[in-house]
């Protein structure tokens, strides 16, 4: 067993070049840390350590000029200047400040949001929590493939509406919705647009001035960054959007949000920005190749295979696969050398659905039986080799031994059989 719990299998028997148990591949959760961005960090945890808001001494001027060249790498990767990017501690704050503080702002223009059923809890969370305060929230439906119909989303916008608020990508099905035009029917008609662009920013192009998004959340973490950092893009022309703060003392980050900086994990979601900017054509090609190989992989090898969510509008390391007639918690403690994501959320000690997954319309018993596979920077052909094939003998194993994948097996329509309760 190792140090955080996980039981390796097979480790007697030799391992491909390449490969190392465990295998991480839930870099949708999390991304390891990119060596090239602790480096850049290291410094400002020793002998650089300024108060980035002392503006009277060296040892505040160092820490500023860090923050400054931080502010430029971000606003670069997404098209904005420095001077529109806000620091925050990750994106669920970015996510919360620009919903709530738009709301506040905008109040007596309107009080109604519309977003997606689909949305990040750091989203849907934040809106119910509006509607406690008096706040209309449409939640909009998606389709069998995860996008939103525009013609809902047009549908849904009254003379009340002030803010509209789409993720770019999602983070357990990989769908891209189809940004750009979004932003442009909320310009058309007066409506600010918000996205939740944790997923995809470094792993796509995203150009806020383009697709006309007027608010943006990230997070370093997502990207090979720290911890504990994000950042909230706010546009401050046509239109000039203003936001009421949430945490009040000291008015740091243009009034938007105080507290003192953390210049180290700043300093890296800079560095990370930077990275992933310069490499980001080049990776997402190889990823998608990756990922293309394991779906194939899988497909050519099991039946009752099914991949969910739109593959033509999809980050390129993201591949989510229900195995039906297999229970997904047996499946996943007989792969327990490989992290990945089940279409099971635990909550409150018990194991619920995937919310996303069922919005697609998915019934309980396919969702559970889900995996999401999240490959990221430092996952190679091996490791992909290692587990398509450790999932074929799992897969295959567990159905051996399900009298249902046998009936099915043998022509009968589960659907019509009426089981009797015990």
């Amino acid at each position: 067993m190792t140090t955080n719990g996980l039981i390796i299998t097979d480790s007697g028997q030799p391992l491909p070049e390449g490969v190392t148990l465990p295998i991480y591949m839930d870099n949708h959760a999390t991304t390891p840390m990119d060596p090239r961005v602790l480096d850049a960090m290291l410094p400002y945890f020793g002998k650089i350590f300024g108060n980035a808001a002392s503006r009277n001494h060296q040892f505040g001027w160092e820490a500023e000029q860090a923050v400054d060249k931080a502010r430029e790498q971000v606003a670069k990767l997404i098209g904005a200047s420095a001077k529109e990017i806000i620091f925050t501690s990750g994106a669920t704050e970015s996510n919360n400040l620009a919903i709530k503080g738009i709301a506040e702002m905008y109040r007596e223009r309107g009080n109604h949001i519309i977003t997606q059923v689909t949305e990040h809890k750091a989203v849907l969370d934040t809106c119910k929590k509006l509607e406690k305060s008096g706040y209309s929230v449409t939640y909009l439906p998606v389709q069998a493939d995860g996008l939103i119909s525009l013609a809902d989303l047009e549908a849904a916008m009254t003379d009340k509406t002030i803010l509209v608020s789409i993720m770019f990508a999602n983070n357990e099905i990989g769908v891209i919705q189809p940004v750009a035009e979004i932003g442009k029917l909320c310009k058309s008609k007066g409506i600010l647009f918000h996205t939740d662009a944790v997923q995809a920013v470094g792993k796509i192009p995203v150009d806020v001035q383009s697709m006309g998004i007027d608010v943006l959340s990230l997070s370093g973490h997502k990207i090979y960054g720290p911890k504990g950092v994000g950042a909230l893009y706010v546009r401050r022309r046509n239109p000039r959007v203003q936001i009421t703060e949430q945490i009040n003392g000291g008015g740091h980050e243009r009034g938007m949000r105080s507290g003192t900086l953390n210049v180290p994990g700043i300093v890296g979601l800079g560095a990370a920005c930077e990275i992933a900017l310069n490499e980001m054509a080049e990776e997402a090609k190889r990823e998608a190749e990756l990922r293309d190989y394991l779906k194939a992989k899988l497909e050519n090898a099991l039946d009752y295979v099914t991949v969910n969510g739109n593959m033509e509008h999809h980050l390129p390391g993201n591949l989510n696969m229900s195995f039906v007639h297999v229970e997904g918690e047996s499946l996943l403690m007989g792969i327990n050398d490989i992290a990945v994501s089940s279409g099971s959320a635990c909550t409150s000690a018990t194991l619920e659905p995937s919310y996303v997954l069922k919005a697609l319309g998915l019934g309980d018993d396919v969702a559970h039986s889900s995996i999401r596979f999240g490959l990221g920077r430092f996952n190679n052909k091996a490791e992909v080799d290692y587990v398509s094939d450790k999932i074929i003998t799992v897969v295959k194993h567990l159905r051996e031994m399900s009298p249902l994948y046998e009936m099915v097996k043998e022509g009968i329509d589960l659907s019509k059989i009426e089981w009797a309760a015990h």
